[in-house]
């Protein structure tokens, strides 16, 4: 669960120190949001991700060496918790589709607006998956994780409504507001929902809810 009295901590990772120094200009005014650490690439960005424990990585992703999904591979198999948001100029499906594969909790362009940047890092923070409509299609692919048929029955009915909060976006808190539970209980169902369908991360289970028709 996300800790709304201490400031978001943020980790950049961009190859390129202007677009660095820009964004941390930007951002160390937000009272809500922290600076805590800086990255020329994706192995010193893993590097001091597991060293800083940041909430949120800003991930650049053509980067020399270890580029972005690599990194992001690389976060995941070392258990960080750190929500990952691409930052990028590309715009083409084909490079995002990738990297939200590979965990990624959404995307920004780079000339995104200062305040339309603090407040995804504040979405994702919070439990958000940010998914443009056009994406959601490019995802929903042949090799979209699909549960085998019948698994889907395996939920119980509670399971099937947070599934279904889960696809609209919402975070655990609310989730939990929606159904009247608490938080923790909400986040157990979700461990389930992810169990049961053998599915990695909420992205994932937003997919397959849509192309399951649970949504």
């Amino acid at each position: 669960m996300p800790d709304t009295t201490s400031p978001i901590r943020v980790l950049l990772v961009d190859d390129h120190q202007v677009v660095r120094r820009g964004l941390r200009t930007f951002l160390e005014v937000q009272d809500d949001i922290e600076v805590v650490g800086e990255a020329a690439d994706g192995a010193e960005g893993v590097e001091k991700a597991e060293a800083l424990g940041p909430d949120v990585v800003l991930m650049d992703l053509k980067m020399p060496g270890v580029d972005g999904i690599e990194a992001l591979k690389l976060l995941k198999e070392r258990g960080s918790a750190a929500r990952v948001l691409i930052v990028t100029s590309f715009t083409e499906h084909r490079t995002m589709v990738p990297a939200l594969r590979a965990g990624a909790a959404g995307y920004v362009y780079k000339d995104v607006d200062p305040e339309a940047l603090a407040g995804a890092i504040r979405s994702v923070h919070a439990g958000h998956v940010l998914l443009q409509p056009e994406l959601a299609a490019a995802l929903l692919s042949d090799d979209t994780p699909r549960a085998p048929k019948g698994r889907g029955g395996t939920l119980t009915e509670r399971e099937r409504e947070v599934l279904s909060h889960i696809a609209d976006g919402r975070s655990n808190r609310e989730i939990a507001r929606a159904l009247h539970l608490s938080e923790k209980t909400v986040k157990t169902h979700v461990s389930n929902v992810l169990m049961k369908l053998d599915l990695a991360d909420r992205t994932q289970a937003a997919l397959w809810a849509v192309r399951n028709n649970q949504a």
